[in-house]
């Protein structure tokens, strides 16, 4: 009779893998890990499946490692889309709702809400908005939904 398999009871192998792709240490640890067996003559073809990743992404971590060693294994930030409105703008807006209330513009209530904000944006400034990404501008003006997700906090 065979031995019992090792089971893992309380986690997913997704939130395991989510565990340590939250951590840079790890994630570092687990690039390097790879950039060693490399150098220990294994191929990154056979690697992937155990890295769970392309053998192209392990020949990129090879690459990045030899140009700027542990640093080279770090996420590299992404700037993203350029922003729709200019610095300026968001600091207006930030002004508009910290210092006013929609009614002071022509709404008919005295709480901002994100499609308030969003139409208000689309008027003042002439920049459409997706309704999910309001809820960005709004982080990165520091503000915040309460109260059931409908009014908009500083």
């Amino acid at each position: 009779m065979g031995r019992k398999s090792l089971v893992i009871r309380g986690y997913t192998p997704e939130q395991i893998r989510d565990l340590f792709n939250r951590e840079e240490k790890y994630t570092i640890g687990i690039r390097l890990y790879a950039v060693y067996q490399v150098s220990l003559g294994q191929s990154s073809r056979k690697l992937e499946s155990l890295y769970n990743t392309s053998f192209k992404q392990i020949t990129n971590w090879v690459h990045r490692f030899e140009e700027g060693g542990i640093e080279g294994l770090k996420n590299i930030p992404k700037s993203g889309r350029r922003s729709r409105l200019s610095n300026e703008q968001f600091e207006e807006l930030r002004g508009v709702l910290m210092n006013s209330i929609p009614e002071d513009y022509g709404y008919n209530t005295a709480t901002w809400t994100g499609p308030i904000l969003r139409e208000y944006i689309a008027k003042r400034y002439g920049v459409k908005y997706q309704r999910a990404q309001i809820y960005n501008v709004l982080k990165k003006l520091g503000f915040s939904l309460s109260k059931n997700h409908t009014e908009i906090t500083n």
